[in-house]
């Protein structure tokens, strides 16, 4: 079974959490599902290093991110693939960017972030977030 070793960014705006929707892919279950924006680290890449550039190529979204932004790790195993999902808490002062492939975005209140359609590897952080700005 392929792993992969993952990224990805809970953006901070205000006290609301970006929320993007996935477009159509190849699994149907995580097509149209919630998740936090990121993708896959290249060999020798930092995480997240790895993170600035996925948010610069998926949204034209250019954010520092340091190590210490580091949030949690998430280990989860879907029916065709295994990921290592490193997240980075970000603090972003313009909420700019582009949807390049995703189909929906929703700024929302950790408490209220339960409603929307998560993938499966996303759940924990929306859990860890709803315990944190409590």
């Amino acid at each position: 079974m392929k792993h992969y070793e993952v990224v990805a960014a809970v953006i901070e705006h205000n006290g609301q959490i970006l929320c993007m929707q996935r477009n159509k892919g190849k699994y149907d279950y995580v097509s149209y599902k919630f998740e936090f924006p990121g993708g896959k680290v290249e060999v020798g890449e930092e995480n997240h290093t790895a993170l600035e550039r996925e948010l610069r190529e998926e949204m034209d979204m250019d954010i520092s991110i340091m190590e210490s932004d580091y949030l949690m790790t998430v280990e989860h195993t879907y029916p065709d693939f295994a990921i290592t999902m490193h997240t980075y808490l970000c603090k972003l002062a313009h909420p700019k960017f582009v949807m390049k492939e995703h189909v929906a975005a929703k700024w929302m209140v950790p408490q209220e972030m339960g409603k929307l359609d998560w993938a499966e590897a996303d759940k924990p952080i929306v859990e860890r977030l709803q315990e944190l700005y409590k």
